[in-house]
């Protein structure tokens, strides 16, 4: 079988899965869980083929015109580099670890046929975007990916949350998908043509006319799928879905497919210099503010959210000094980690029973209940901070290198000040992205006061999944020595002076909030513990949906819930209240955006209602009075027709002689 056929297969078997999930999944419900995991498995055994046969070396492209337009050419196109390779094998993995684990989290879910069939058709549009060599055909499984999170975030619609979280991810994600789309058609009509190769071909040959306005226009729709500031306030509230749903977001699809965008296209966005210092600004603000946010937020999964936000920041950092190497080597490793991170928090919730971190703090021995998770979150919270030798460390070390060698000169790939952005707010970054992982660490599982509650045992393959992810997180540091070709050649090895200085400040940042959190634990026994329903041998799913439903600070305003336990209050001061909202972002946009176009279409109901309604009631009123009147006159009194017939004659002379003199 070829090399093409193989990559045709990657995306087409969890489509196929999807489209027989939701034909026999209540017809036959035995065949549900085959059709989920099996078709997701054998599309990651493809993609490890295909990424074994491409080896890094030269790109596989194939492409046949798929319908004759008349102007510029749409083409089932296959483009296959080493980045594509190996981003297709990192969604195949998450994604069949994703599948199976849901198995055991939503056993007793009755949504989980549809549940399972909108995963895997949110696996095939993400597998599409990255096999794909023709940029309609790469939209074509982006949107497919913007309407499945708008499903599957919305999987839990019996709780306000789920919904409201459903409606603001489709709504702001399509916000930034206009001027994206804006600005593909300008690009092909700048190149003449979709293709991915022929697109760069122009670039290279200096053939783009408005280089700055397409690359700005583009990066407003990479700002809004992968949450990047100013359109990155719906991934928080996307929490609300279940645990596996954020897994497969934050770690492999959506999120991922900006950044995947602009890496593929990057010679597109370095052909403008200030959509570099731009991308530069957006990462920095993105990184900083996002790492705020999690160190204030209450609620396990929403720590773990805005830290995906932070750590897209690096990656579109890496692409602002124009290293996409180091920003796939980042997102792979992140991938691994961020994925491990949530299904290992989802375990967490259903022991506690809660999303709460205030809640956990409370419980004691939390961490005997689930030692699968305490272990393998230990790991990925250890690869999030970038402590050596764990992944993250090298991937997120990678990304600083590189933005050093250009803020002092050592490439041109981007401007100075663009590197020097990237630096100096990455470095405050590692600092406050230990402070937010060693502060969930603790709140977690050194909890004093309570025993944590009994909701049963976890199955088996949620925890198998976890340590399957475990491996990856500590290992794969390494692979841009193993893989060298896959990441364009070039030299991520970490540097001396930001290992230095990027360790160094997590170290700090992890030892500032132990501290702190010395400091507080002591006044935990003065709030006793909310009591907690124990649910023996529950469904994790039904857990989450319950602790979603009744945790109501973790989606309102957590500024004044207080926690005496949580370092964070201590470390941000008086900046808590507003970090904890996001820094009222969304308050922003409800001022600037929903409350005038809300006020537009009252005033449009009003006019509907009052004005152009009266009309349609006057229309329909005169007719029926003058039938009305009409039907008084019909008495069947011959005399009186008689007699109006005589009074109509003498008016009718009277008018003629009057006529007639005046004349």
């Amino acid at each position: 079988m070829t090399t093409t056929t193989l990559a045709v297969l990657v995306p087409l078997l969890p489509f196929v899965g999807a489209a027989a999930g939701l034909l026999l999944g209540r017809t036959t419900p035995g065949f549900v869980r085959p059709l989920a995991v099996l078709p997701t498995l054998a599309s990651l055994v493809l993609a490890v083929l295909v990424a074994g046969r491409q080896g890094g070396g030269r790109a596989i492209d194939s492409a046949t015109e798929f319908t004759p337009t008349g102007s510029v050419p749409i083409e089932l196109a296959l483009h296959i580099d080493g980045f594509a390779a190996l981003v297709a094998v990192l969604v195949g993995v998450v994604a069949t670890c994703v599948q199976i684990y849901s198995t055991g989290y939503l056993r007793d879910d009755p949504r989980y046929p549809s549940y399972a069939a909108l995963v895997s058709l949110f696996t095939s549009a993400m597998l599409l975007v990255v096999y794909s060599g023709d940029l309609i055909v790469l939209l074509v499984g982006w949107e497919v990916m913007g309407i499945c999170s708008y499903f599957l975030v919305g999987h839990y619609w019996e709780t306000p949350e789920a919904r409201a979280a459903s409606i603001k991810a489709f709504l702001v994600t399509k916000l930034g998908d206009v001027p994206f789309l804006i600005g593909l058609f300008a690009l092909g009509t700048d190149a003449g043509s979709f293709r991915i190769t022929k697109v760069l071909g122009t670039v290279a040959s200096g053939g783009l006319h408005h280089p700055t306005l397409i690359a700005l226009l583009l990066l407003a729709g990479v700002a809004g799928k992968s949450a990047q500031f100013p359109l990155h306030t719906w991934l928080p509230d996307a929490m609300a879905g279940p645990t596996p749903v954020s897994a497969l977001i934050h770690a492999a699809t959506m999120v991922a497919a900006g950044v995947y965008f602009i890496a593929r296209l990057l010679p597109v966005f370095e052909a403008s210099s200030a959509a570099m210092v731009i991308l530069a600004v957006m990462a920095a603000v993105t990184m900083v503010g996002s790492a705020l946010a999690a160190l204030a937020q209450d609620d396990i999964k929403r720590v773990l959210a805005y830290s995906t936000i932070g750590q897209l920041g690096y990656m579109t950092g890496a692409l602002a000094v124009g290293d996409r190497g180091a920003a796939v080597f980042h997102l792979l490793s992140h991938g691994a980690f961020k994925a491990l991170l949530f299904l290992a928090a989802g375990v967490i919730i259903h022991a506690a029973g809660t999303n709460s971190l205030a809640a956990m703090s409370r419980m004691k021995d939390l961490r005997a209940r689930v030692p699968d998770a305490f272990w393998t979150m230990t790991v990925a919270l250890l690869a999030l901070a970038a402590i050596p030798p764990f992944a993250g460390f090298f991937s997120k070390e990678s990304v600083l290198g590189a933005a050093e060698h250009v803020a002092i000169g050592h490439t041109e790939h981007a401007p100075g000040a663009a590197g020097w952005i990237v630096l100096v707010t990455g470095l405050i970054t590692a600092l406050l992205t230990a402070a937010y992982a060693t502060r969930l660490w603790l709140l977690a599982f050194r909890g004093h006061g309570a025993e944590a509650p009994d909701h049963g045992r976890q199955p088996l393959v949620m925890n198998a999944v976890l340590w399957v992810l475990a491996v990856p997180s500590l290992v794969f540091g390494l692979a841009y020595r193993v893989l060298p070709g896959w990441f364009d050649g070039g030299d991520l090895t970490p540097t001396l002076t930001t290992s230095v200085l990027g360790t160094g400040l997590a170290l700090v940042g992890g030892l500032m909030t132990y501290s702190a959190w010395r400091h507080t634990t002591a006044l935990v026994d003065r709030f006793p513990l909310g009591a907690v329903a124990a649910h023996p041998e529950a469904d994790a799913g039904l857990v989450e949906a319950e602790a979603i439903a009744s945790h109501a600070p973790a989606y309102g305003d957590v500024a004044y819930a207080p926690d005496p336990a949580d370092p964070g209050r201590l470390l941000l001061g008086p900046l808590h209240r507003h970090a904890a909202v996001g820094f009222h972002l969304d308050a922003v946009y409800d001022a600037l955006l929903v409350g005038p176009i809300r006020a537009a279409a009252s005033l449009v109901q009003f006019l509907d209602r009052e004005v152009v309604e009266t009309y349609v009631h006057g229309a329909g009123a005169l007719p029926r009075l003058l039938g009305a009147a009409v039907r008084r006159a019909q008495t069947g009194n011959v005399q009186t027709y008689v007699s109006a017939l005589l009074a109509g004659t003498v008016v009718l002379a009277v008018a003629a002689l009057l006529v007639a003199t005046g004349a």
